[in-house]
C-alpha cells in the first residue's frame, strides 16, 4: 500500500552521520562497521532503496540544528547563526538529491496532486524520485522571525518550534516554561505564510499556549501516548482530543523509548523489552479510540532519528517493514478504508486541507 512518512530526518543522517542515502542498508553498515563515535552506527533502517521497497513515496523531511546556551548540556551549536547555517547544508544536501534525480520538493497542491499521479502510475517505483515536504524541527536556526520568509521562499511548509529542553522560540522535550515573546510572534509568522505548526516536542505549557496562539493548520508529525508510556514527550489524553478538535493528524514513531514503559536508553534491548509494532499499534488504536474513528493518524516514523535498530521495534529491518502494519490493523479489526488512512489518507487530507 502507499504509505506517506511525515518524520524523517533525511538530512541529518546525510550531513552529520555522513551517510549516503544512496547506497543500500548493507553498504551503510558495512562502512559503519567498528565506528563509536554514535551510539546507532552500523544499525541504520532508512535508505533511499528502502523507501522505495516500501512504496513510501512522500515524506516529511528535516531540517535540524539545536543552539544550546553555555549552561545547556545537550549537543548543539554555540550561536543561532551556526545553527541556520548547519541547516543550509541540510538544504543544500536536499537539492543535490534533487539534481541526482533521487528527490523531488513538494510545496504546494499542485505539485502533491502532480507527485501522486507520477508515484503511482503503475509502474516501477525503484528509480522514481521520492516526493519532499520541507519540516523545521526546532526553530533555533531562525537568527530573527525574518528568517522564516526566507525558508518560506525555499520551501519550508511545517516547523516545530521546540525540540529537546530550553530553547530559543519555545521549550521542548524534558523542559517546561511558555513560550517567550519571540515565540508567540513566530506563530503569528507562521500562520500568515501558512506554515504547518508541528506540535510535536512542545512542553506542555507551549503546548497549551500554542493552541491558544495559533490559528493554523496543525499536526503532530511524530507523538505517542501519555497514557501508556508516562513521559512529557508523549502527549496526555487531554492534548490529543485538543488535537483531534483542531483536525490534526498525529504520526507513529518508532523510537522504542516511546513505545514501551521503562525503556532505560543505551541499556534496554527491543526483544527484552518485547518491543514490537503491535505496540506502536497499541499508541495508534488509543488515539482512534479517543476520536471515534481513523481520521486522525498515520506515519511518523522518525526511524534513524538519533538511533537505529537497537532502539526500534524488533521487527523492524529496515524502513520498508512499515508494510506489515496494515496486517497487524487488519487482526485488531480495522479496515482496509481505515488502514488506507492510516497508512497515506489522512495526511493527504490534511495537505489538501491546508494548501487549498
Amino acid at each position: 500500500m502507499f504509505a506517506i512518512d511525515a518524520h524523517l530526518d533525511l538530512s541529518m543522517n546525510a550531513i552529520d552521520w555522513n551517510r549516503d542515502l544512496r547506497s543500500s542498508i548493507t553498504e551503510i553498515r558495512e562502512r559503519e562497521k567498528g565506528m563509536t563515535d554514535k551510539a546507532d552506527r552500523g544499525n541504520n533502517t532508512v535508505c533511499f532503496r528502502e523507501l522505495r521497497k516500501g512504496n513510501i513515496g512522500i515524506v516529511v523531511a528535516t531540517q535540524i540544528a539545536r543552539y544550546v546556551a553555555p549552561d545547556n548540556p545537550l549537543p548543539g551549536w554555540h550561536s543561532p547563526e551556526q545553527a541556520w547555517a548547519q541547516t543550509q547544508a541540510q538544504l543544500a544536501w536536499y537539492r543535490t538529491m534533487e539534481e541526482a534525480g533521487e528527490m523531488i520538493q513538494i510545496t504546494n497542491l499542485d505539485s502533491l496532486e502532480k507527485h501522486l499521479k507520477y508515484w503511482n502510475d503503475g509502474s516501477d517505483n525503484q528509480k522514481k524520485k521520492i516526493g519532499y515536504i520541507l519540516s523545521l524541527e526546532g526553530a533555533d536556526s531562525m537568527i530573527t522571525i525574518d528568517y522564516l520568509e526566507r525558508a518560506y521562499q525555499y520551501g519550508l511548509r511545517a516547523l516545530g518550534p521546540a525540540h529537546y529542553g530550553p530553547g530559543r522560540y519555545a521549550n521542548g522535550t524534558d523542559a517546561t516554561g511558555a513560550m517567550n515573546k519571540n515565540g508567540v510572534e513566530l506563530l503569528k509568522k507562521m500562520d500568515e505564510l501558512n506554515i504547518i505548526l508541528d506540535a510535536t516536542h512542545l512542553c506542555d505549557d507551549a503546548f497549551w499556549q500554542a493552541m491558544d496562539n495559533f490559528n493554523g493548520h496543525v499536526w503532530a508529525s511524530h507523538n505517542n501516548c501519555r497514557a501508556l508510556v508516562d513521559h512529557n514527550r508523549q502527549y496526555s489524553d487531554e492534548q490529543i482530543k485538543v488535537l483531534i478538535e483542531r483536525g490534526a493528524v498525529i504520526g507513529a514513531p518508532m523510537d522504542a523509548w516511546m513505545m514501551v514503559p521503562n525503556w532505560i536508553r543505551g541499556k534496554s534491548l527491543p526483544r527484552d523489552m518485547n518491543c514490537d509494532l503491535e505496540k506502536l499499534v497499541d499508541h495508534v488504536d488509543h488515539i482512534c479510540q479517543i476520536a471515534g474513528n481513523t481520521l486522525h493518524v498515520g506515519i511518523g516514523s522518525d526511524l534513524d532519528g538519533g538511533y537505529g535498530k537497537e532502539q526500534s521495534p524488533y521487527d523492524i529491518e529496515t524502513i520498508a517493514d512499515i508494510q506489515t502494519i496494515p496486517s497487524l490493523l487488519i487482526n485488531r479489526g480495522y479496515s482496509e478504508h481505515d488502514i488506507e488512512n492510516f497508512m497515506h489518507g489522512n495526511w493527504l487530507r490534511f495537505l489538501r486541507k491546508a494548501w487549498v
